[in-house]
């Protein structure tokens, strides 16, 4: 099973390539750790230099049990190749799970680091995890009725207390 992330990467900052500027073509690839094999790749941006931005979107499906993204921004060399200008292993936990719903929009930025463990620039990216139509709520198909309390005191044993503990919050500050 896998859910379907949508990650648009939108730019990059001080990017650099043995700690001059770079002046040429940059693209980047997104791959989740459980998939080397299956990757994304963004357009090459020919202009940006070391602030290239690309504002494209890259859908993928991540397995459930995957635990990070990994994100690679790449330079075009002349002799058709690319060199690495930095990577980033984005924690799946930063948009996945959590007090958020999971199709809200997260806008992220993450240090690059580059071959020799160094700081190479941030890379700028929104995600969100697309909701499958079945799991999510439709009000309408939603029947509504009134829902009835539990009595707090009741006959004998049977009787519920529910609430916050708010008095224990102070009592332990106090101690």
């Amino acid at each position: 099973m896998s859910r379907t992330v949508e990650m648009t990467i939108l730019s990059a900052e001080n990017l650099q390539m043995n700690r001059k500027s770079i002046r040429g073509s940059t693209f980047v690839t997104v791959q989740s750790d459980t998939s080397s094999d299956t990757s994304a790749a963004t357009k090459v941006d020919s202009e940006g230099g070391s602030y290239p931005s690309w504002n494209e979107k890259v859908v993928m499906d991540v397995p459930l049990h995957a635990r990070f993204i990994t994100v690679e921004v790449k330079c075009k060399t002349s002799s058709s190749g690319s060199n690495s200008v930095g990577v980033a292993q984005i924690p799946v936990s930063d948009f996945i799970g959590g007090y958020m719903p999971e199709n809200q929009l997260h806008f992220l930025s993450y240090r690059l680091w580059d071959g020799k463990v160094r700081r190479n620039g941030v890379i700028n990216i929104s995600v969100r995890v697309k909701v499958a139509e079945h799991s999510s709520c439709n009000l309408n198909s939603m029947s509504l009725s009134a829902v009835t309390g539990v009595p707090v005191a009741g006959n004998g044993p049977t009787g519920v207390v529910t609430g916050i503990p708010a008095v224990w919050l102070n009592y332990q500050r106090n101690l």
